[in-house]
């Protein structure tokens, strides 16, 4: 005959500190990537404006040479 003799397992109580740990890892990650995100926004405005820039110098350049080959009458 077998002795069935309940088993009682004690496991230590978890403290809600790794939990809070997690959260502040889970919140600093998600500050620092919209930082970075906002960095690269930044950025690619900045080189956009410098772009538009850039084309509107060609632009009145050419505007320029067009009136003064206009009013000169060509390269001499």
């Amino acid at each position: 005959m077998t002795d069935d003799r309940p088993v009682i397992v004690e496991t230590p109580a978890r403290s809600a500190g790794a939990g809070w740990a997690v959260a502040l890892v889970m919140v600093g990650t998600l500050i620092i990537g919209a930082v970075f995100v906002t960095q690269i926004s930044n950025g690619d405005a900045s080189g956009q404006r410098a772009i538009a820039n850039a084309a509107q110098d060609v632009g009145q350049a050419a505007r320029d040479v067009g009136s003064r080959t206009a009013v000169g009458g060509g390269a001499k």
